[in-house]
């Protein structure tokens, strides 16, 4: 569970950090008609996004968590500052489950 873990942290902020990014372009599009950078950055978050997905699938198998769990984890990642929010609540969670799991052991 604590191999699955990392990749989703990582991914969780990097998803974050992008959807900040995306909105700031979203605005300069739609705002400002510049619509360059969200031309850029909007695929790469898409990418970026199904990795999270993938990630999310990974520890939540490993984790054992219930499908409504899951797809909310998954929608952390579609509103901004959430994704951020969720990575500390999962980590939390996670931690307990193996500090539970070292102790029956």
């Amino acid at each position: 569970m604590e191999s699955a873990l990392k990749p989703f942290r990582v991914l969780a902020y990097i998803v974050g950090v992008m959807l900040l990014i995306l909105c700031v372009a979203m605005v300069m599009r739609y705002g400002f008609g510049v619509d360059g950078l969200s031309k850029i950055i909007a695929p790469i978050h898409g990418g970026l996004y199904m990795l999270y997905l993938v990630a999310v699938m990974n520890l939540g198998m490993k984790a054992r968590w219930s499908w409504p769990y899951m797809l909310g984890v998954m929608l952390g990642g579609t509103v901004p500052f959430l994704s951020f929010y969720v990575e500390r609540r999962v980590t939390v969670r996670v931690a307990g489950q193996v500090d539970g799991q070292t102790a029956e052991a």
